[in-house]
């Protein structure tokens, strides 16, 4: 996998106008007003912060949305800090949130970091590029270092957060863990000495925040770029791995591919705005030229392009077309022995299912296939041999059941 960068659009970048034109496209916003063009303007190598807190396992296209964004900021020649939020994970962003968000451990925000590091720097350019961890800093932060902190907000202002006011007025519980969560991540603003701060919609009070205390560190403040949040496969909820809606950019093309064609078509103007690195003009003449389901396989094969080439996104189309069109089994097959011949177990040890009676309500819903043909009891056991199993329209493996000396009625 390796994520093509759109080559500049025009010769004219040098100006400071220009380049904020070039990064304020698809509906990003800068904040304060001009802010981004006066930095722009100061015609330095700026440093431009994004921060990710490995929340969960993968980088999806959501997050791919600001990276792209970061990625053109290096292009032109500024300095990329990816800050990973290895502590600020532990904490929760409470953004969007309703209720509390459960923590998670340092072990888990590990793992995650680990899993999301290839896919974050298969992105950035490796020149001008600054990674941080801001346990760095925060972890070292004292009772007296946090109290100084919380000194230089009001509950007043942060109550001004929508989704804090909501909850509030709802009496929906609001810990103080996050009331902290805005101040740690400006804090990351001063650590690092950002120019530029990218970030979603969901994150422009945070990042407000952080020119205040910018301020009283004696720092210029940051501009702020700010874009919309991508929905998820949903078509209606912020792209989310928690919710499952997500696609992600190391999942496999084929993948890609037809969770993209699956992308309700109210949602198809977002993505092709957000999700492509197609040129604006370009962007408005598909949209005005293509729709249904025509569009939505030109928005696949640029998708995954992106990170693998035309040929290959050409195959993942053949794929999709061989599996969901001509109703075939996929090429490219998990293989799988099985010494059970009880399919249910068979659904279990697959991962097709999280518990034999969940298997066994796959298949009463006629959710399971045996070599294209609809599995109806639910007790079914396969004789030996190599089988093609399905569930659902998306998971397949290539099973062969060997029985051996097991006795299969034993794990009814």
């Amino acid at each position: 996998m390796r994520y093509a960068p759109p080559p500049l659009p025009r010769d004219d970048l040098d100006d400071p106008d220009n380049q904020a034109a070039y990064l304020l496209e698809d509906g990003f916003e800068q904040g304060p007003s001009a802010a981004l063009r006066d930095k722009l303007r100061q015609k330095r190598r700026l440093r431009v912060k994004f921060g990710v807190d490995p929340t969960a396992p993968a980088v999806t296209w959501g997050w791919s949305v600001p990276l792209r964004r970061l990625r053109r900021f290096q292009e032109l020649g500024h300095t990329a800090v990816l800050v990973v939020g290895d502590f600020t994970a532990q904490v929760g962003d409470p953004s969007l949130r309703s209720e509390t968000r459960p923590r998670l451990t340092a072990e888990q925000v590990d793992r995650h970091t680990e899993s999301c590091m290839t896919s974050l720097l298969e992105i950035l350019s490796p020149r001008n590029l600054e990674v941080r961890r801001n346990s760095q800093w925060l972890s070292t932060l004292d009772m007296a270092g946090v109290l100084e902190l919380t000194s230089r907000v009001t509950v007043a202002q942060l109550l001004e957060r929508n989704d804090f006011r909501k909850r509030f007025e709802t009496r929906q519980p609001i810990s103080v863990i996050e009331f902290m969560y805005p101040l740690l991540q400006g804090m990351d603003s001063v650590a690092v000495e950002a120019d530029v701060e990218l970030g979603g919609t969901d994150q422009y009070f945070n990042l407000m925040l952080a020119r205040d205390l910018q301020r009283s560190a004696g720092q210029e403040p940051q501009a702020l770029l700010c874009g919309p949040l991508l929905v998820g496969t949903d078509g209606t909820r912020k792209m989310s791995q928690s919710i499952g809606n997500y696609i992600g950019i190391a999942e496999p093309p084929a993948e890609v591919f037809g969770k993209a064609m699956s992308i309700p078509d109210d949602a198809m103007p977002q993505y092709l705005r957000l999700a492509l690195d197609l040129p604006p003009a370009d962007k408005d003449r598909l949209l005005a030229e293509l729709s249904g389901v025509r569009l939505k396989r030109r928005l696949a094969r640029e998708m995954v392009a992106m990170f693998h080439g035309p040929d290959v996104a050409a195959q993942a189309e053949a794929e999709f077309d061989r599996v969901f069109v001509h109703h075939a089994a996929p090429t490219d097959l998990d293989e799988h022995v099985s010494r059970d011949s009880y399919l249910p177990r068979i659904l279990l040890d697959l991962g097709f299912a999280s518990s034999l009676s969940d298997a066994r309500r796959g298949i009463r819903g006629r959710g399971v296939r045996v070599d294209g043909e609809v599995v109806t009891d639910e007790h079914a056991s396969l004789d030996p041999g190599t089988y093609v199993v399905q569930l659902g329209r998306r998971r397949f493996a290539r099973v062969t059941v060997d029985p051996g000396q097991r006795d299969a009625s034993a794990a009814r």
